[in-house]
């Protein structure tokens, strides 16, 4: 028997924009999927559903893979898709891959001949850097930065002398609940004419992507409180 293939499904952004967003194709792939490797099990289940597709969610497989999934674990997911089945890898929102810990079984299935196959859909971070105005030529993502303050300062002091020194685009972001924090962060670490974008709710009904020069951003700054965004240094 010849194995399965990966598929990476891409997830909406905002929960309220899913026609909008997730195209023919991604639905016509997730109907005849009947294996999902999800980062989140009850957010896929709930977007699946919401996708109307006449299937009945109960007659569905789901396994975690999540940045806790031990390495065993995720070579026992690749056993599943190796023994014939296709199955899809879904982030908890946007692509899988990108800041996201379904790379790990998408290396995996590269070693094992598995073929892979990248779905059409949104990314926060390639849409925040489109929206930017920032160079799309030289960029780097940092993921998430520090928690801790003091390194998170020296990290963003890096980021900033990166654009002045090689115009490098930096993106970076952080967990919701946190974004207000660190918003107050990269102002007070950052030079006053260093331009910043802050992208948020990015495709939903609130979507707010404004770049303007850190001195504007100390004068008035969003509530960003709980609001997946993306924060992006640039020129």
């Amino acid at each position: 028997m010849s194995a399965g293939k990966l598929f990476l499904v891409p997830s909406p952004l905002s929960d309220n924009r899913v026609d909008l967003i997730i195209n023919g194709q991604v639905k016509e792939i997730i109907s005849s999927l009947n294996w999902f490797f999800a980062e989140n099990i009850r957010t896929s289940r709930r977007f699946i559903s919401s996708l109307n597709l006449g299937r009945p969610i109960e007659s569905l497989h789901f396994a975690e893979l999540n940045k806790d999934t031990a390495d065993a674990e995720i070579s026992k997911l690749m056993d599943i898709v190796t023994s014939g089945e296709d199955a899809g890898v879904i982030s908890e929102a946007g692509c899988p891959g990108i800041a996201d810990p379904g790379a790990k079984i998408v290396a995996l299935a590269h070693k094992k001949g598995v073929e892979v196959i990248p779905l059409v859909g949104p990314s926060s971070v390639f849409l925040a850097l489109m929206s930017s105005g920032f160079s799309g030529q030289s960029f780097t993502f940092h993921g998430y930065l520090p928690i801790n303050k003091k390194a998170a300062q020296d990290k963003i002091k890096q980021m900033e002398k990166e654009v002045v020194q090689q115009g490098t685009t930096q993106i970076f972001m952080e967990t919701p609940y946190r974004n207000n924090q660190l918003l107050e962060v990269v102002v007070s670490a950052c030079q006053n004419n260093s331009l910043l974008c802050v992208a948020s709710d990015i495709t939903g009904e609130g979507e707010f992507i404004q770049t303007k020069k850190i001195s504007e951003w100390k004068a008035k700054r969003p509530d960003l409180h709980k609001i997946p965004t993306v924060f992006l240094l640039g020129k």
